[in-house]
């Protein structure tokens, strides 16, 4: 009796377990990149889902919410069908266009081409949404900011670059890159991307895991020097940011 009483009790109230190695990283490089990039990534999300909330006009409850809940972004800019803008917060920006933004879009898709403008104070990262009213395009609401400011959202700054591969320039918290780092610049990162979005490369005698993310419509890359270099990319999954897709 006692022997059935036990067996009983085991299967319908187990002792508890906690597997501690379950979500356990295997490779290091990983880890180190996971723990810069997350909270980095978890920002630009809330920011691209917002901004995508609507396809029509955006009004000033709108903006002024979005300027609220992220106050890193530095401005808003809401355009008719012809680019004239309509209103801009703040009206007089810190920024001055270097030269005209020209956004690109494909049909159906809802995202502009991310724009990333390069001035004398800095670059400035610009990305929205078409406005629509019915099925007539009636002009954009877009949003810009410093992408250097994602860096006050990661743990260790000095330890993340991120790398723009259509203008080949290289983001940092520092004015001075790390050692070896600009060399980043001259991967030849569009091709790389369209058979994978992550690996290890070898910039400045160092090896680097990266990751390809969206900002906007297009990947820009987020790097940072390995853990352990013996460690090569053998087409590794991150595995909480997806494939090689």
């Amino acid at each position: 009796m006692r022997s059935t009483m036990k067996d009983t009790k085991e299967f319908i109230n187990p002792a508890p377990a906690i597997d501690v190695n379950r979500y356990k990283w295997e490779n290091p490089n990983q880890e180190k990149l996971a723990l810069l990039f997350s909270p980095v990534d978890a920002r630009i999300m809330a920011l691209t889902r917002y901004v995508t909330s609507i396809d029509y006009r955006p009004d000033e409850a709108w903006i002024n919410a979005l300027l609220t809940r992220f106050p890193w972004v530095d401005g808003v800019i809401v355009a008719d069908e012809n680019g004239e803008i309509l209103m801009r917060r703040p009206p007089v920006p810190l920024k001055r266009f270097s030269e005209p933004l020209v956004f690109e879009s494909i049909w159906r898709e809802t995202l502009v081409k991310t724009v990333v403008d390069y001035t004398a104070l800095g670059p400035e990262l610009y990305f929205g949404m078409p406005n629509f009213d019915g099925a007539d395009f009636k002009g954009l609401h877009v949003i810009s900011f410093d992408p250097r400011v994602l860096f006050s959202f990661c743990p260790e700054p000095e330890q993340l670059v991120i790398v723009d591969p259509r203008a080949q320039k290289l983001w940092t918290s520092t004015e001075t890159p790390p050692a070896g780092a600009v060399e980043l610049t001259n991967i030849p990162w569009l091709e790389i991307m369209k058979e994978k979005i992550h690996g290890t490369v070898m910039a400045g005698e160092k090896q680097y895991t990266w990751l390809a993310r969206f900002i906007g419509r297009d990947l820009f890359v987020f790097a940072t020097e390995s853990a352990n270099a013996s460690i090569e990319d053998k087409g590794f999954s991150i595995p909480f940011f997806g494939g090689n897709s």
